[in-house]
C-alpha cells in the first residue's frame, strides 16, 4: 500500500485519520410501518476516495442486495476478492455482479487535467466490458454549481483559504456531491482541512460545531437537517442549494447576501457571506458556462470546461510558490558523499512575496485584483501547511537520494585503504543503514543506486579481515 500510495497524485492520497463511506439509500412507501416507509441502506467503507468507482460498484450491489440479500454480498465479495492490486497508472478490469468495470487510477507523473480522457480514446475490443468510467473520482461540477456558479470564482477562493463553510441541501446526496465538488475545486491542491459531505445531529463534534463560544473550525459541512439553519447561523459562510436541476436547466442566480437574511427555513437557494473575494470575478467563464445552458451543450463538456478553469487558476496560484520553493534547494555541487546533505534554506514570506512582482500570477492568469492579499492569506491556512509539508518531505528526501548517487559514485575501496578498520566498519554501518532506509522511503534514486551501493557494501566487507566480516554479515540479518 505504501508503494501505491507513493504513486498516486497528491489528492488521492489515503488519509490515515478517514476512511470514505459511499451509500445506496431506498426508500420505498408502505403504510404498515409507522413512518409510512420501509427505508433501508448499503453502506461500502473504504479507504480510498474513489467516489466515482465505489458510486458505481455500489449501484451494481444495492439494488440485487435488497431483492436477495446476503446471498448476492458473498456474490459481490467473490468477484471483488478476484481484482488485481490497484496500480495507479494501469487500466484495470474488474469484474462485479456480471459486469466488467474498466477503470484507471491517475498517477503523480499525469499531466493534470489529462486523465479524464484516457480511457475515452482507448478502442473498446473487450465485449464483456460494459461500464468505462473516464474517472475514477471526480464529480460532475456543474451540476454540482449550477444553482451558484456566479460566485465559482468566490467559493474557489473560500477553499483555498480553508474557511469555514456550511453547505445546506434538501437531501444527502446533494449535499455530498456538493461538498465534493468543492474540495476538488483546488485540485491539484490537496485539501487539507476536514470535511463532511453529509453531517447530521448524531456526529460527535455537533456540539464543537454548533457552539457560539468560540469560531467554527476550518471545516466543509454538508447538511440536510433544517435545524442547522438556525444553530450554524454563526458560521461566516453559507451555501443553500435548491434541487440540482437536470442538465440544460440553470436555476436562478442570486447575489451574495448577509448572514442576517438567514434566518427563516424557507430561505432562498444562494451564498450567505461578508466575504469580500480578493480577485475579480472572471466574466468570461461564466459567459461561456451560461452558452452553454442555452444551447444544450452536453453536461460532461460543461464539466469539463469548468474543470479545466479551476485547474488553470489553481495552477495559476501554485507555480509562483512551487518556484520560489525549489530555489530553497541547494545547490547539487555543494553535495559531498563525505559530509552530511546540505540542509534546505528556509521558507521566507517576505523574500516569496518579492518574487511576485516578476514572477507572479500574472503570467498566466487574466484575472487582476489583490493577489498579494490572497497569498498572504494562504499562507496561514492548513492548505498552505500541508502542500508545503508535502514539497519539503520530497525535496529532502530528493538531496538524501543525490547524497547517495554521489556515495556510489566514489571508489570507496580507495578510501578504506587510506583510513583504519574502525573507520571502515563505520563507514559500512552507516551505508547499511542508508541502504535501509533509501528502500523503506521509496526515495527517488536511479534504478540501479540500490544495487550499487550493495555492491560497495559487499566488496569493503570482503577486503576486512574475517573476524569483522563474520560480524558485519550478521548485522545484515539482524
Amino acid at each position: 500500500m505504501d508503494q501505491f500510495d507513493k504513486d498516486l497524485p497528491v489528492y488521492l492520497k489515503k488519509d490515515p485519520a478517514y476512511y470514505y463511506g459511499y451509500v445506496y439509500f431506498r426508500q420505498v412507501r408502505d403504510k404498515t410501518l409507522k413512518r409510512g416507509y420501509f427505508q433501508k441502506s448499503l453502506v461500502m467503507i473504504s479507504k480510498l476516495p474513489y467516489i466515482k468507482f465505489f458510486q458505481t460498484v455500489l449501484k451494481k450491489i444495492a439494488p440485487e442486495y435488497f431483492e436477495k440479500s446476503d446471498p448476492c454480498l458473498e456474490a459481490a465479495c467473490s468477484d471483488i476478492d478476484r481484482w488485481p492490486a490497484p496500480c495507479p497508472g494501469t487500466m484495470l478490469n474488474l469484474p462485479i455482479m456480471g459486469v466488467v468495470i474498466k477503470v484507471r487510477i491517475p498517477t503523480c507523473h499525469d499531466k493534470p487535467g489529462t486523465t479524464t480522457q484516457l480511457i475515452e480514446t482507448t478502442p473498446q475490443t473487450d465485449a464483456h466490458i460494459s461500464i468505462s468510467l473516464p474517472t475514477i473520482h471526480e464529480v460532475d461540477l456543474f451540476r454540482c454549481f449550477s444553482p451558484v456558479f456566479l460566485h465559482i470564482q468566490m467559493l474557489w477562493e473560500l477553499v483555498l483559504l480553508g474557511e469555514p463553510l456550511v453547505v445546506m441541501a434538501p437531501t444527502p446526496s446533494e449535499s455530498s456531491e456538493t461538498v465534493l465538488a468543492l474540495v476538488s475545486c483546488i485540485s491539484p491542491l490537496k485539501y487539507c482541512s476536514d470535511f463532511r459531505p453529509y453531517f447530521t445531529i448524531h456526529d460527535t463534534e455537533f456540539k464543537e460545531y454548533t457552539t457560539r463560544t468560540q469560531a467554527p473550525p476550518p471545516v466543509i459541512l454538508g447538511v440536510t437537517n433544517p435545524f442547522f439553519a438556525k444553530t450554524l447561523q454563526h458560521w461566516p459562510h453559507i451555501i443553500r442549494i435548491g434541487d440540482i436541476k437536470l442538465a440544460g436547466e440553470v436555476p436562478k442566480q442570486v447575489k451574495v447576501k448577509k448572514l442576517k437574511n438567514l434566518k427563516t427555513l424557507d430561505s432562498k437557494p444562494g451564498v450567505y457571506s461578508s466575504y469580500k473575494p480578493f480577485l475579480n470575478r472572471d466574466e468570461e467563464i461564466i459567459k461561456q458556462l451560461h452558452k452553454g445552458v442555452q444551447q444544450k451543450r452536453p453536461s460532461e463538456a460543461q464539466n469539463a470546461i469548468l474543470r479545466r478553469h479551476f485547474l488553470e487558476l489553481t495552477q495559476s496560484f501554485i507555480i509562483p510558490l512551487e518556484r520560489y520553493v525549489a530555489s530553497l534547494m541547494p545547490l547539487q555541487k555543494s553535495i559531498s558523499p563525505w559530509k552530511s546533505p546540505p540542509q534546505l534554506k528556509s521558507f521566507s514570506q517576505d523574500e516569496f512575496m518579492k518574487t511576485l512582482e516578476k514572477t507572479g500570477p500574472q503570467l498566466t492568469s487574466r484575472l487582476k485584483g489583490d493577489w498579494i492579499g490572497l497569498y498572504r492569506q494562504f499562507l496561514k491556512s492548513s492548505n498552505f501547511d500541508g502542500w508545503f509539508r508535502t514539497r519539503w518531505k520530497e525535496m529532502t528526501q530528493k538531496l538524501e537520494a543525490l547524497h547517495l548517487e554521489a556515495l556510489c559514485d566514489e571508489d570507496l575501496l580507495v578510501w578504506i585503504q587510506k583510513h583504519t578498520e574502525v573507520e571502515a566498519v563505520d563507514l559500512v554501518l552507516k551505508l547499511k543503514n542508508k541502504l535501509m532506509w533509501a528502500i523503506a522511503e521509496h526515495l527517488p534514486v536511479k534504478p540501479d543506486t540500490v544495487a550499487r551501493l550493495q555492491m560497495h557494501i559487499d566488496s569493503i566487507i570482503s577486503a576486512l579481515p574475517e573476524d569483522l566480516q563474520g560480524i558485519l554479515l550478521k548485522t545484515d540479518t539482524a
